[in-house]
């Protein structure tokens, strides 16, 4: 997938995130700390104008594929909800989790990025702009403390910088939060949460690592048959919303590529960068480059079983993220399961 899609997905992320920052006072959720994120200390605006004021948030989206930053500026009306006035972005490969082994590797490009939010936003908001990392699936497939070394990296280069930082501003996101803030996002960009008889669009939220699956069931029956996980409800504008949410870890683009071309568990095998799967053509080779590792891909050998073989690997791959497993064999929240009856049910 070209770039700029992957880019389109996360900005929706992006857009959501901190735009939370400035609406949070009247967002309730199941889980609250969730989208907990830094505010200003003083709630004066950032600039005024005759028309409204300003406000700005600086949103690092760590993907599995690339580091982006989403630089925004708010026009706030009294008892009004924000308006996004500008986005500014910028975006670097890889992601986060290339430098797993080598944390201090990561600070070259998030100060690049930085050095964007401090050119976009003026010098005299800085100390009142929260800046903000949330990581994706690429850091939920990673060791817990190699992804923890990665993140207090993060966290010292934002305490550095002028922006306003706080202990939790840096954080790993759960599957299920990052499916809720894309469904908050693209409805907010539409308009429809800001009435409550309005219809809402469901959620496919296909990323590197994961993919998500959010919407608004329209069938009472759906609620009641789904897991009692998947089902949350939160407040915002003055209504409630309930919506089945799920994140299969693993069944992103590059993961599960990564998976049918011949690796194990996510990885390589043994560490190899030699990648043979039946899913290609017999013979056939070629490379392909993922988390700054570039591999050589070649098919099985003419006469060998292709078809049969590519269906068996494909189906190994989506049994291992059946109902309440995921990645490696680990059970947990971030973990596959299908979606069934819920979907008749979305809007």
């Amino acid at each position: 997938m070209k770039r700029s899609k992957l880019a389109g997905v996360f900005l929706f992320v992006g857009v959501l995130l901190a735009y939370l920052m400035f609406v949070r006072r009247h967002y309730g959720a199941a889980k609250p700390d969730a989208f907990a994120l830094p505010a200003p200390r003083h709630r004066r605006p950032a600039s005024s104008t005759a028309g409204g004021s300003f406000q700005y948030g600086i949103m690092f989206d760590a993907g599995s594929t690339g580091t982006r930053i989403h630089i925004f500026k708010f026009q706030t009306e009294l008892n009004e909800a924000p308006k996004l006035a500008h986005e500014t972005f910028r975006a670097l490969k890889p992601g986060l989790s290339a430098y797993a082994d080598d944390p201090e590797k990561c600070a070259a490009g998030l100060k690049e990025l930085l050095e964007v939010a401090k050119s976009t936003v003026p010098p005299s908001s800085w100390t009142l702009t929260p800046v903000v990392l949330k990581a994706t699936a690429g850091l939920r497939l990673l060791p817990g403390e190699k992804a923890e070394h990665l993140l207090d990296r993060v966290r010292a280069l934002f305490t550095e910088s002028p922006f306003l930082s706080r202990d939790d501003s840096v954080s790993i996101m759960d599957g299920t939060d990052e499916g809720i803030s894309a469904w908050i996002t693209v409805n907010f960009l539409t308009g429809d949460l800001h009435t409550a008889d309005s219809s809402t669009v469901g959620m496919l939220d296909l990323g590197g690592g994961s993919t998500q699956i959010t919407f608004s069931p329209q069938d009472e029956k759906t609620i009641q048959t789904s897991p009692i996980d998947y089902i949350r409800s939160f407040r915002m504008f003055n209504s409630t919303h309930t919506v089945y949410t799920h994140s299969y870890l693993g069944l992103g683009l590059m993961s599960a590529r990564l998976a049918v071309l011949g690796g194990v568990d996510y990885s390589p095998l043994e560490g190899s960068t030699e990648l043979v799967s039946p899913c290609l053509a017999p013979e056939s080779s070629g490379s392909w480059e993922h988390a700054d590792v570039v591999y050589t891909v070649r098919g099985q050998k003419a006469g060998e079983p292709v078809y049969e073989a590519c269906r068996t690997k494909v189906e190994k791959l989506l049994l291992l993220l059946r109902p309440g497993r995921g990645p490696r064999g680990h059970r947990g929240g971030d973990r596959g399961n299908h979606p069934g009856a819920g979907l008749r049910g979305s809007s």
